[in-house]
């Protein structure tokens, strides 16, 4: 008989309580393991979030959505980039920093609670970049190893998405089940932007997601088309921490939040023996295991792993490669705004519902980035009444231009591919928290790969398709920003010398430390990362509970 998971002590300890880490601990349950969860921040209900956000001014509801989540003084998070840049907690420098000022939040559920949900696949031909373009890394397995994980990934977390093969990501591509639900209907301005890019030769795709289509499923109830999926989802409808955290207490896991994990201990023969946290109170506490999992983040994973040098590892823990911290990617994203000249509707339905993909895939990888774009659905009143407040109008001319504004603009926004890069890298900061612990300083370009792509490839096709939509105005951002999908900074490799994890996303130097999700991914593709994090999650989860079963 398994024992339950103490303070200090289980089978399995997990560093980390988003989506990777919640599908290795269910796994780990369902084999018998004992888990105990670390969180460094609070955990919170979903009403005190939702009432956060009401209780916000107006523009912080608009520019600011991590506001409902006031980071703890001991959880510092990307809240705090509205505060003097003095206090900023994630450090950024190099040619494009503005592209990796992430957005997330240190609670229990971590971003499952304010992420869109949605949930593509990579195809065969993103995980073979090296071989195929002669740029960036290969995976060291197929796409047909990795499938069975996206299937069981999507039952997992609740995926709906449509039942037609060539409406599906990768198009017309073998399944090993259909999805869960099926697909959320377009609102009317999600179906005029499918029209327009099929003109152009653009296909518009219904997004699979981890929300309910008019059914419940694993005790969440049907999506209403709130528009609000962040920073939160106000029924419950999408994937999140409040229905993800009971379950796995409900089958014996332990949950300790305001728990900041700040040292992976090894041993004599570079095991990982322990992990230690400090408690509220700046009081250090140590919590041993037979087997560790760090899944906090692509940027908290690495910070971690780097805090962690000893004399047995002077580079930080699972670092023999000096790859900790390289690598990292995100999705450098351009926006633009644009004016229509008749109305468009966005806001009906989830915030995203579709995206064009068959733009991130060619020969044309082997010069510049592949793409996805998008148009965003959410709904436009808050923004059309801000605008039309600055242009100084009142009474009835302030009501039409409110109504022409909300009815006649849209945000078409492009994702870019990106390549990992040693040079966009993670590293310790001299500046520390309120905890003395080091903040994450980060370098990062875009690189020309990315450039030349938006250049000869995107903002050209951008301006076509406003233009196919009837745009009269077209204002594109004056740089690249961040797309939030946090990649690389343990990258994956079959080889210790130049990865950080193997293909089961097991530490190349220490057999009892697996570091699965994003950090582990090779290819960051321009496609939303999450799935295929959960995908690698449940991958490490097998392993991990063969290697604790079975020896």
């Amino acid at each position: 008989m398994t024992l339950m998971a103490s303070d200090t002590s289980a089978d399995v300890v997990i560093v980390g309580t988003g989506v990777v880490g919640c599908l290795v601990a269910e796994r780990a349950l369902d084999a018998g393991l004992s888990v105990l969860m670390l969180e460094a921040g609070p955990r919170v209900d979903r009403w005190r979030i939702v009432e956060n956000y009401r209780n916000l001014p107006p523009s912080m509801r608009l520019f600011h959505w991590d506001a409902p989540y006031p980071p703890k003084p001991w959880a510092p998070h990307l809240e705090t980039r509205v505060a003097k840049e003095s206090e900023q907690y994630l450090q950024l420098e190099g040619p494009n920093a503005r592209a990796y000022l992430q957005g997330y939040v240190r609670y229990a559920g971590g971003a499952t609670w304010h992420w869109a949900g949605i949930c593509w696949r990579l195809t065969p031909e993103d995980m073979r970049l090296k071989s195929l373009y002669g740029v960036g890394r290969d995976w060291p397995f197929g796409h047909d190893v990795l499938e069975p994980y996206y299937t069981a990934a999507e039952y997992a977390i609740g995926v709906c998405g449509p039942s037609d093969p060539a409406l599906q990501w990768p198009p017309n591509a073998e399944r090993s089940k259909p999805y869960p639900m099926g697909p959320i209907p377009f609102g009317p301005g999600e179906k005029r932007l499918t029209e327009a890019a099929a003109r152009i030769g653009m296909m518009n795709l219904p997004a699979p997601q981890a929300r309910n289509s008019g059914v419940s499923y694993h005790g969440r109830p049907p999506c209403c088309g709130n528009n609000n999926c962040f920073p939160v989802c106000p029924i419950a409808a999408k994937y999140d921490a409040a229905t993800a955290l009971p379950k796995i207490e409900a089958k014996g896991g332990k949950i300790l939040a305001n728990a900041v994990v700040y040292r992976v201990e090894t041993g004599e023969k570079n095991a990982v023996e322990a992990v230690h946290y400090f408690d509220p109170n700046k009081v250090s506490h140590r919590v041993t295991a037979k087997l560790f999992v760090i899944a906090c983040n692509g940027i908290e994973t690495p910070k971690l792993l780097l805090l962690s040098k000893d004399d047995r590892n002077p580079n930080g823990v699972a670092n023999s490669s000096d790859q900790v911290g390289r690598n990292m990617m995100d999705q450098p994203k351009l926006f633009a705004e644009v004016e229509l000249a008749e109305p468009l509707w966005t806001g009906v339905g989830p915030v995203q519902s579709s995206s064009i993909l068959n733009t991130t895939q060619g020969e044309f990888r082997n010069r510049y980035a592949g793409a996805m774009f998008r148009m965003e659905n959410f709904a436009r009143s808050p923004l059309g009444s801000a605008a039309a407040l600055k242009k100084g109008l009142v009474g009835k001319a302030l009501d039409t231009e409110i109504r022409r504004l909300s009815a006649c603009t849209a945000r078409l926004t492009v994702e870019h591919e990106p390549l990992p890069l040693p040079i966009n890298r993670l590293t310790l900061s001299s500046k520390t928290d309120w905890l003395g612990i080091n903040k994450p300083n980060i370098y990062y370009d875009v690189s020309d790969y990315v450039r030349r792509s938006a250049k000869e490839y995107t903002v050209p096709r951008l301006q076509q398709l406003a233009s196919e939509l009837g745009a009269t105005s077209f204002q594109l951002s004056p740089e690249f920003l961040n797309s939030d999908h946090i990649m690389g900074g343990c990258i994956m490799g079959s080889e210790a010398a130049t990865a950080v994890v193997d293909a089961d996303c097991r530490a190349h130097d220490h057999q009892n430390l697996f570091l699965p999700g994003g950090g582990a991914m090779p290819s960051g593709t321009a496609s939303n990362s999450t799935l295929t994090m959960a995908a690698l999650a449940l991958k490490a989860a097998d392993a991990i509970t063969a290697q604790l079963k079975h020896g």
